[in-house]
């Protein structure tokens, strides 16, 4: 058994860690942290998880017990995983972060955009990106794992075939995404009461989001050459989930984007392509690590147009935080993430 400590978990993410770690074959949930929840029940906080862990919440400033784990996954916001990996990293604990303080491998632009100094800049370029269908065997042997972001994932796991492959001219990449009011976390802000984001739908951070340097980082690694990405997101009116709708313009018209898709994707086992002319629905990803993709072609023009669905919490954070996870320890990748979507 694997003892995995969680940094951060009374918000969306670290809840999502709990449902999927607490039914994990091979996992035993050694500690959960939260400076403001300490001593409480895991099962007070989330009333859904009782009879699923007898766990209390702990103060993180109290970290031996972290550093007795085998993997530590830090689901809190951005800047705090970087104040616990150089300890825990000594300690020979391995590291899987959800938040952003290693994706941005030029630390002078992850700290323009988030608006901070890097506390262990140190470890940036050590840190393994952690999308899975990219960086599978890196993954594997990673002390430190960066965990995508939910936006970032879906569009880079829509864009990625064409990428590869050079099929799409990389300076006409765009995505419109549109996100669940989850994606915000679970602190009460304005924008993201009910009364204030039901029945409504709007763009924001057009001007720039934080996502965008991380998606456009993947993008180019992708091409191996420069991007030029315009990426707009949108807040709608549901709790879970993220669509993107991603643009381009292909080099070669005639390229047979279905056979594509799917010949890239066959083996992945939570990238799903459906078939010619659907549509992902986010409904059908809910409570999932799946993506679901579609690939079409806008009529009578050089223009390709991908779909791509996820859940926010799960394969866009938590569940690929435990793919992650599974690959790390030498497990099943799929090991505790073949849950089917709910529905309705």
């Amino acid at each position: 058994m694997v003892k995995v400590g969680i940094i951060g978990g009374a918000g969306y993410t670290g809840s999502e860690l709990l449902r999927l770690l607490s039914r994990h074959p091979q996992v035993t949930i050694a500690a959960i942290t939260s400076r403001a929840e300490a001593g409480k029940s895991v099962a007070s906080l989330f009333p859904s998880l009782r009879g699923h862990t007898d766990l209390c919440f702990s103060d993180p400033a109290d970290d031996g017990v972290l550093q007795a784990c085998d993997v530590v996954m830090s689901a809190t916001p951005n800047g705090v995983a970087m104040t616990h990996a150089p300890r825990l990293l000594k300690a020979g604990v391995r590291v899987i972060d959800i938040a952003a303080d290693f994706r941005i491998k030029d630390v002078a632009v992850w700290e323009r955009w988030y608006g901070m100094s890097h506390a262990c800049p140190e470890f940036v370029a050590e840190a393994v990106y952690g999308l899975p269908e990219r960086h599978r065997e890196a993954i594997r042997s990673a002390r430190l794992v960066a965990n995508p972001g939910c936006y970032p994932t879906a569009v880079q796991l829509g864009f990625l075939p064409l990428l590869e492959n050079d099929l799409v001219d990389p300076t006409t990449l765009m995505a419109a995404a549109m996100s669940g009011v989850s994606g915000a976390g679970r602190s009460p802000h304005v924008p993201t009461l009910f009364a204030e984001a039901s029945e409504s739908v709007k763009a924001y951070n057009v001007g720039g989001h934080r996502h965008q340097p991380e998606i456009a980082q993947g993008l180019a690694q992708m091409a191996q050459k420069p991007v030029d990405f315009v990426f707009v997101p949108h807040l709608v009116p549901m709790i879970r989930g993220i669509h993107a709708t991603l643009y381009g313009r292909l080099k070669d018209p005639a390229v047979d984007l279905q056979r594509l898709y799917e010949e890239r994707y066959r083996d992945e086992p939570f990238v799903d392509v459906l078939p010619a002319g659907a549509h992902p629905e986010t409904r059908t990803v809910r409570g999932t690590n799946l993506c679901r993709i579609a690939v079409h072609k806008a009529p009578g023009s050089d223009k390709v147009i991908v779909l791509s669905a996820i859940d926010n919490l799960t394969k866009g954070a938590s569940g690929q935080a435990v793919q992650n996870l599974n690959l790390m320890c030498g497990f099943e990748e799929t090991l505790g993430l073949t849950d089917i979507a709910l529905f309705p």
